[in-house]
C-alpha cells in the first residue's frame, strides 16, 4: 500500500513539474529553416525532444528575432542557452540562402558603380516585413534581408538591423521597400508644451527644475523648457519621456541620451 502510494505522489510531481533541463546547447553558426516555421532545432544542436518547437515565422529571405526572446523561448522548453557571445539579434536565413553571422547582416555584393552597371547584378538589402505607419517604432521583425537588382539598392543603406530596431518611421513606409536613414528618426520622447524636468548636472551634482517644453524633441535633441516661475528658457537636450538635461551634461546627452534616461 505504501509503495502504491509512494508510486502516485511520483506521478503526481512528474506532472506539475517543470520541463527538465537538457543541459546546455549552443547556437548554431548559420542558423536556416526551410518552410516558415523556425523551430528551435533550427536555431541549437542537440535540441533533442524540443527541436521541433516553434519560435517564430520568416516571412521573407531573413528574420531577425531579439536574443532575449529566443534564450526564454529555449528555457520554456528546457533547453539553456547562455549566450556566451553576447548577441542581441539572431538572423535566420531561408535555406539554402549565402551564411551570415547570427546577429549581423548578410554578406553583401559591394553597392557601386561596378555592380550596377552588370546586368542582373543583385545585392542583399534590409526591407521592410510589413507596412508601418508614420510614427510606428521599428521592431526586430519588421527588417528582414532581400535580393534585389543592385540598381535599385539605396547608396548608403544600413549595415546591420541594430542601426534601424528601436527608430521611428518619419512617414507611411510600405512593405518590401528598401530601409534608407532618412525614413527613420529616433522616436519624439517629448512633445510640445509636455511638462519637463529638467537635470543640471555638474561634478555629480544634479538639481531639477520643471518647465514647459517649446517644441517637439527625440531623445538626443536640443529642446528649449520654459522655466514657469522665472519666465526663463532653458536650453536642454531631451532624453527620455518628461525628462532633460542642462549644463556640461547636455552635450553628452546629444550622443548617448540613454545614459541619463534612467536617472
Amino acid at each position: 500500500m505504501a509503495m502504491i502510494r509512494s508510486l502516485k505522489l511520483a506521478l503526481i510531481a512528474a506532472a506539475f513539474a517543470g520541463p527538465a533541463l537538457a543541459g546546455p546547447v549552443g547556437l548554431l553558426p548559420d542558423p536556416v529553416d526551410d518552410d516558415g516555421r523556425v523551430t528551435l532545432g533550427e536555431l541549437f544542436d542537440d535540441a533533442g525532444a524540443a527541436a521541433d518547437v516553434v519560435v517564430g515565422q520568416r516571412a521573407g529571405a531573413t528574420v531577425v528575432f531579439e536574443a532575449a526572446q529566443i534564450q526564454a523561448a529555449a528555457r520554456r522548453a528546457g533547453l539553456e542557452w547562455s549566450n556566451p557571445q553576447g548577441l542581441r539579434r539572431i538572423v535566420v536565413r531561408e535555406g539554402g540562402a549565402v551564411p551570415a553571422e547570427a546577429s549581423a547582416r548578410p554578406a553583401v555584393a559591394s553597392v557601386g558603380a561596378g555592380a550596377a552597371s552588370r546586368p542582373g547584378a543583385t545585392v542583399e538589402v534590409l526591407t521592410y516585413a510589413r507596412s508601418l505607419a508614420a510614427g510606428d517604432i521599428v521592431q526586430p521583425s519588421d527588417v528582414v534581408w532581400s535580393t534585389v537588382q543592385a540598381h535599385q539598392a539605396p547608396a548608403g543603406g544600413p549595415q546591420d538591423a541594430d542601426q534601424v530596431v528601436g527608430l521611428s518611421a518619419k512617414r507611411a513606409l510600405r512593405a518590401g521597400a528598401a530601409v534608407t536613414s532618412r525614413d527613420l528618426a529616433s522616436p519624439q520622447v517629448i512633445a510640445r508644451n509636455d511638462m519637463v524636468e529638467v537635470a543640471y548636472v555638474v561634478g555629480g551634482v544634479e538639481l531639477t527644475v520643471t518647465g514647459k517644453a517649446v517644441r517637439d524633441a527625440s531623445a538626443g535633441e536640443a529642446v528649449p523648457v520654459l522655466n514657469l516661475q522665472s519666465g526663463r528658457t532653458i536650453d536642454a537636450v531631451a532624453v527620455a519621456p518628461g525628462r532633460a538635461v542642462a549644463g556640461p551634461a547636455a552635450q553628452m546627452a546629444r550622443s548617448n541620451p540613454q545614459q541619463f534616461a534612467a536617472r
